[in-house]
């Protein structure tokens, strides 16, 4: 991440490309661009966009949208979590009610047809806020932050794979075949000809990208086989959620259009780094506009130690929501280069929380440790509270790492139960996040687990078979 733009500034927004400020300037926005159709669309706990399609014309003639309460209690399976002391089922599966943002408005450019996207929020029937819908859990730790004056800014970096096309998940995925017709097979980080051979793809992507006024600051070639990265420029937390929610739908959909897959599974192949979603987080004071990470000498304040010692305190509680699924985990293996651990210096990437060299006004943490599988609004959101769970605290980090921190002991949990323990257990987790949601999580979260443990790998029939 480049220290340009400043923490504090903000993405540009071309309002004729993306977002309105009403359901009027809605009208007129698709009314220009002869849009017929609109997928109403909402993201899931696992980042999944659920929703409708309807024509324009019902969009605006007709109720708001309604679905099911069950699809904030469904498994990536499909499946749901039986009921336990903590979680239990709408009985009767009522409807939830679905609200436009118009400042998400903006096209489908993949699409045949003229037709546009609209992120919704969720509500109860009475106008709550549903409590587990991702974006309802980011506006509520961001509340946190508009009481005491602060507003959060943040710079996601999502790295991804390219891989050939693979329709039976018996066989492991492999690189696809660039421009010179041969894939990689060697690790080509930060190589300007290893990503010129996807020009045909990446010049779609931008495309794409631009239709849709998403604006990507950087892309590089990272460590792994036909891995990318894409950076995005700092700005608001739910804005910069709802761009990753929508990048992730774009280059799917790109790659396809090459015959590919783009996959932001965490380590979709055994012998390839893992993949990450690093989150640059600063926080500004609303009423000066400075950040709160700098003092007036430009020294670093005791807030912003204390927004690394939440992050030491709270990561592992919140392992879970940065490590979502059990692939997640292999990607913190001790063959991975992805840092394992809750120890933090200054340029350091070895450990979890990184703090970039960078102009005062710029001062910023990495948190280098969610996956790129983690739901972006959750994964920002549960970063954020880290912080200011520290901030409000007082907590004080331990000394900055100067050394290779890779080999020492690790400080994350190593499995998905294991997080889940210290996730449910948290009492101030459950006090930031509301009690419904962390039953809600863990439910569904034990029960993908239940669902993996029924699947018999290759390797225990390579190993155990004929040999115990």
């Amino acid at each position: 991440m480049t220290d340009t733009p400043p923490a504090h500034s903000t993405p540009h927004k071309d309002e004729s490309l993306r977002g309105v400020s009403n359901v009027d300037a809605a009208r007129d926005w698709l009314n220009h661009r002869n849009i017929q159709d609109i997928e109403c669309i909402v993201p899931d706990l696992a980042g999944v966009a659920r929703g409708k399609m309807m024509p324009t014309e019902k969009f605006f003639s007709g109720p708001v949208m309604t679905m099911p309460a069950s699809i904030f209690a469904q498994t990536i399976s499909g499946d749901y979590p039986e009921d336990d002391e903590r979680f239990q089922h709408n009985p009767t599966d009522g409807d939830l009610y679905f609200r436009a943002d118009y400042s998400t408005l903006t096209t489908v450019p993949w699409e045949s047809d003229p037709t546009a996207q609209l992120i919704h929020d969720a509500y109860t029937r009475e106008g709550a806020p549903v409590e587990t819908a991702p974006r309802n859990v980011l506006k509520r730790i961001l509340k946190l932050y508009e009481d005491k004056g602060w507003q959060p800014v943040v710079a996601p970096e999502i790295e991804f794979y390219l891989v050939r096309p693979n329709t039976d998940p018996d066989y492991p995925l492999e690189p696809p075949t660039g421009r010179s017709g041969r894939p990689e097979v060697g690790r080509q980080s930060y190589s300007i000809s290893a990503l010129n051979e996807f020009d045909d793809l990446i010049d779609d992507i931008y495309d794409l990208s631009e239709q849709q006024g998403l604006e990507i600051d950087t892309m590089i070639h990272e460590e792994g086989a036909a891995q990318m990265e894409i950076n995005l420029r700092h700005g608001n937390p739910l804005e910069l959620a709802d761009q990753v929610f929508l990048f992730k739908r774009t280059i799917r959909e790109a790659a396809l259009r090459h015959e590919m897959y783009a996959t932001f599974m965490s380590k979709p192949m055994s012998n390839q780094p893992g993949s990450a979603m690093h989150i640059h987080q600063s926080v500004i004071d609303k009423e000066t506009g400075q950040n709160i990470f700098a003092g007036e000498n430009g020294m670093e304040t005791e807030a912003f130690l204390s927004f690394i010692a939440g992050h030491q305190v709270y990561l592992p509680q919140v392992t879970p929501i940065m490590a979502p699924f059990v692939n997640s985990y292999r990607r913190f293996s001790k063959t991975s280069t992805s840092p394992v651990n809750v120890y933090w210096g200054y340029d350091n990437r070895t450990v979890g929380l990184r703090v970039p060299y960078s102009s005062p006004d710029a001062r910023r943490l990495e948190n280098r440790i969610p996956g790129s599988d983690a739901n972006p609004y959750l994964a920002i959101a549960a970063s954020l509270a880290c912080g200011y769970l520290g901030i409000v605290k007082g907590l004080k980090p331990d000394a900055p790492r100067m050394d290779d921190c890779t080999e020492l002991t690790k400080s994350l949990p190593r499995g998905l139960p294991e997080a889940l323990t210290l996730f449910e257990n948290s009492e101030d987790m459950i006090e930031v996040f509301g009690e419904k949601f962390v039953a809600t999580y863990r439910a569904i979260k034990y029960e993908e687990f239940e669902t993996f443990m029924s699947v018999i790998s290759p390797w225990e029939r390579e190993y155990l078979l004929l040999n115990v």
